[in-house]
């Protein structure tokens, strides 16, 4: 904790305001040490408690009110886009989605606490309709649980401290190296991750021009959409012949879906993530011909390629019957 404290102390609240906003941005850097850190300096009467507490609370909400506009202006686009910068791909958006559609404002209480969740569900609520006036209700909540927590256990070990200043010298010695090689670790974990998922199906990708060719010589291929039912309400689009499954639905039902013709996974995730994620668990089931989408569901669409409307009722059934 020693090299937050020591920044801390030279820029005050100023720092621990950058600090919080930063990681609320997207930016991978912990705001968690600095929060402890204020606590500690508050218990020492460095830094005054309810001004910690405000500065990181409004640091949150200031954030979290534009993620939530940018969410409800631009939708699936900055949810993409916050994906990449969390480094899992894989289930960011979708995890976040069945949050908030099991419980809505509630969620916002304790996604702070869920890497990932915590930063995609200001503009997930504001992608599906959350009034702002409950939104601003249950984020300010959740962001005073979460900076309270914090600044409450640093003051804790700040009192600690002040007893005696013996205790945990060894945090202030060498606190500072392993908040940064954490950090680092973290990062690299996340990065050889990813890059090994991608190269294991980047070859099996197919293009879209290749699917469209298929479609056109009448050849049987089994097309599966594998977006949230979230996405389908704002654009009631989908592929020529496709059929909505979840992920996890697709897998336990392996047995309906053809081996004799090519299976179409396509998805709106960063590097077609979900779908090359089901199109893994599907080649461990035996499915030997599937192929992730290239570009997925928003690349069919920009090169103009035909599309169904998916009618009303159906999206609603989708939502209702996913899990």
């Amino acid at each position: 904790m020693a090299l937050p404290i020591h920044f801390l102390i030279v820029y005050g609240y100023a720092l621990l305001f950058a600090w919080v906003l930063v990681e609320q941005l997207g930016i991978p850097l912990p705001a968690t040490p600095v929060l402890l850190a204020a606590g500690a300096l508050s218990a020492q009467g460095v830094l005054r408690w309810p001004l910690v507490f405000l500065v990181a609370m409004s640091s949150v909400l200031v954030c979290d009110c534009t993620w939530f506009f940018v969410g409800r202006r631009y939708g699936n686009a900055v949810l993409r886009v916050l994906c990449k910068l969390s480094l899992e791909p894989t289930t960011c958006v979708r995890r976040t989605q069945d949050s908030f559609r099991r419980m809505r404002g509630p969620m916002l209480l304790w996604a702070k606490f869920v890497p990932g969740v915590a930063m995609l569900a200001p503009p997930v609520a504001g992608q599906n309709g959350m009034s702002f006036t409950p939104f601003l209700f249950f984020d300010g909540l959740g962001a005073a649980i979460w900076a309270g927590t914090w600044i409450v256990a640093g003051s804790l070990f700040g009192a600690a401290l002040e007893r005696d200043p013996r205790l945990l010298a060894w945090v202030f010695r060498f606190s500072g190296v392993l908040l940064l090689a954490a950090i680092a670790a973290v990062l690299a974990g996340r990065i050889v991750r990813r890059r090994a998922v991608l190269r294991k199906l980047s070859a099996a990708r197919l293009e879209p021009d290749e699917l469209k060719r298929l479609l056109d010589a009448g050849e049987p291929v089994y097309i599966v959409d594998l977006r949230h039912p979230l996405e389908l309400l704002p654009e009631p689009f989908t592929l020529p012949g496709a059929l909505h499954f979840a992920p996890d639905a697709l897998t336990r039902r392996h047995h309906e879906i053809p081996r004799d013709r090519d299976v179409v996974l396509f998805c709106t995730c960063p590097s077609e993530a979900t779908a090359a994620k089901t199109a893994m668990a599907l080649h461990k089931l035996g499915i030997e011909r599937v192929r992730p989408l290239l570009g997925g569901y928003d690349e069919w669409k920009r090169r103009g390629f035909p599309l169904d409307e998916v009618p009303p009722d159906r999206a609603s059934a989708a939502l209702h019957a996913h899990v």
